[in-house]
């Protein structure tokens, strides 16, 4: 856990750039279609586990209004600083509190949030099924959370334009920058990242009464949409 959350306080200062790169720019339309599966409404007590710079933490706060309230958690200390910038820059008066702490183990009452988001995140914990648990557990009954994460695509050809893509465009990128190391754990989260049908049976697994998982940009993405029994 210690050497993921080095890598992400290191690549704190271009983790927009790096959603940039990896999503082909799309990034900012697939969070706010994870926001609305995560049926937040206004005056709503909100989640946004691994919130990085912010993005989706953002989105719910205009989804709940002045009225609601949203936690967002990290355990990047550098990523956070970067979010609360943003915060400062682009939205004054936002009902966020940012918070530094491990998924796997949540700060938070049980049966305390109306809903849930988690961008890139659940795809570098060390342990899916103890995450998602913890997220069953802070979420109140029928509440949902969207988790929107990459994908290895099932389609050999989509697998092998992903591979490409990140061999010749990202990496080269991060090289230049000075980050290639950072940007090796790439390949790796991907491999051992559950497919969609998995990530539906763990979250049965560990008390979700419904899974859903949608495929996005031909399975190289995908938001796993999950309700509290």
């Amino acid at each position: 856990m210690s050497e993921i959350r080095s890598i992400f306080n290191r690549i704190a200062p271009v983790y927009d750039q790096l959603n940039d790169w990896l999503s082909f720019g799309q990034h900012r339309i697939w969070k706010e279609m994870t926001v609305k599966w995560s049926a937040a409404n206004p005056g709503d007590t909100c989640l946004d586990l691994c919130c990085g710079s912010g993005d989706l933490a953002f989105r719910m706060a205009r989804k709940v209004g002045t009225s609601g309230k949203v936690e967002a958690v990290d355990f990047s200390s550098e990523l956070l600083e970067v979010a609360k910038q943003r915060s400062k820059d682009y939205y004054p008066t936002p009902p966020i509190s940012w918070i530094e702490a491990d998924v796997l183990e949540l700060p938070f009452d049980d049966n305390q949030f109306d809903a849930a988001t988690m961008g890139y995140g659940l795809r570098n914990v060390t342990d899916i099924p103890l995450c998602l648990k913890e997220l069953h557990r802070v979420l109140k009954t029928q509440a949902k959370a969207a988790i929107l994460d990459f994908h290895r695509p099932e389609n050999a050809l989509m697998r092998g334009f992903q591979q490409w893509y990140l061999d010749n465009l990202v990496v080269p990128a991060a090289t230049q920058m000075g980050l290639k190391e950072e940007y090796a754990y790439i390949n790796p989260s991907l491999e051992r990242f559950p497919l969609g049908k998995e990530q539906i049976k763990i979250a049965r697994e560990v008390g979700f009464a419904n899974a859903v998982h949608y495929p996005i940009a031909n399975g190289m993405m995908g938001v796993l949409v999950i309700t509290k029994s």
